[in-house]
């Protein structure tokens, strides 16, 4: 019986303003994965075991997500976020690293390895957020709720109005709107989601990623600098539009692109078994 070993969470101190959760799994080389937008390391709960007999995975929480701290003066831009996953790469001095994210997660794994190719080895990003052209332009295209929800963040006062207003069964049914089929969003991972966004300061960190829009768009300026092979991978249901998906495509030397069917935008827990399967053909 193959033995996967697990430690419980631990925060690794970045910075004086910044310290990160994160979960070592498994055994063999490093990969780390990224999360999308909202959520946390516990994304991936589903997929972390398919790929732990293979690697040793490193799930982290984001800055200003899950249960990392958050500093009420950063940014929360693509290149905060990017410093942020550089400064964990170098403090456990991992190399030949696999990178794997989703979302903004997946646009990180490409500037980061454009800005670190010494340590990264290959990247698999998932439907990244790359394609910004409005204030919360992925979310607002699941559906007319989170169109107007997500819209109104941006608004001065209502916005935080509508962001402490926020409960389980909005969070639930704007998330949805990036599933294929929305019944396979777990209800208690969204019970977690929920809960930590009861953190002080969450919510306003969460409007700050938003307001953050152009730099996920500006990422996009990073993918020629990528020197390693690359496999980008996109729900067929996934919010980008073809023509977005082939630009982002385009900029890149060596990749692939694959589609995942009957997948929206969070793939690692709509289909994690066939997320898995494509990233271990590659062993």
């Amino acid at each position: 019986m193959l033995v996967i070993s697990e430690t419980k969470p631990s925060l690794l101190k970045l910075s004086d303003n910044l310290s990160v959760r994160f979960q070592k799994t498994g055994s063999g080389p490093p990969l780390l994965l990224m999360h999308t937008i909202r959520t946390q390391l516990e994304y991936f709960r589903s997929l972390v075991p398919l790929l732990a007999g293979s690697y040793t995975v490193y799930a982290i929480d984001l800055p200003g997500h899950g249960h990392s701290s958050i500093d009420p003066s950063a940014s929360f831009d693509e290149p905060y976020f990017r410093r942020a996953v550089i400064r964990f790469l170098e403090e456990l001095d991992l190399t030949d690293v696999t990178l794997v994210g989703e979302s903004i997660g997946g646009a990180l794994a490409l500037t980061v390895a454009a800005s670190l190719p010494q340590r990264v080895k290959r990247v698999y990003a998932i439907n990244p957020y790359d394609y910004e052209t409005r204030y919360g332009d992925g979310l607002r295209r699941g559906n007319w709720l989170a169109n107007f929800i997500i819209g109104s963040l941006q608004v001065p006062v209502l916005g935080a109005i509508n962001a402490s207003l926020e409960n389980k069964m909005i969070l639930g049914k704007i998330m949805g709107g990036g599933y294929h089929d929305p019944r396979k969003l777990p209800a208690d991972l969204l019970a977690e989601f929920d809960k930590v966004a009861r953190r002080p300061g969450y919510k306003r960190a969460a409007r700050k990623v938003l307001a953050g829009w152009r730099s996920w768009s500006k990422a996009r300026d990073y993918y020629r600098q990528i020197s390693i092979p690359v496999t980008l991978i996109y729900g067929d249901s996934d919010w980008s539009r073809p023509d977005e998906r082939e630009r982002t495509r385009s900029l890149i030397p060596a990749t692939q692109m694959l589609t995942l069917e009957n997948t929206g935008h969070f793939s690692a827990v709509e289909n994690p078994s066939e997320l898995a399967r494509v990233i271990l053909a590659a062993e």
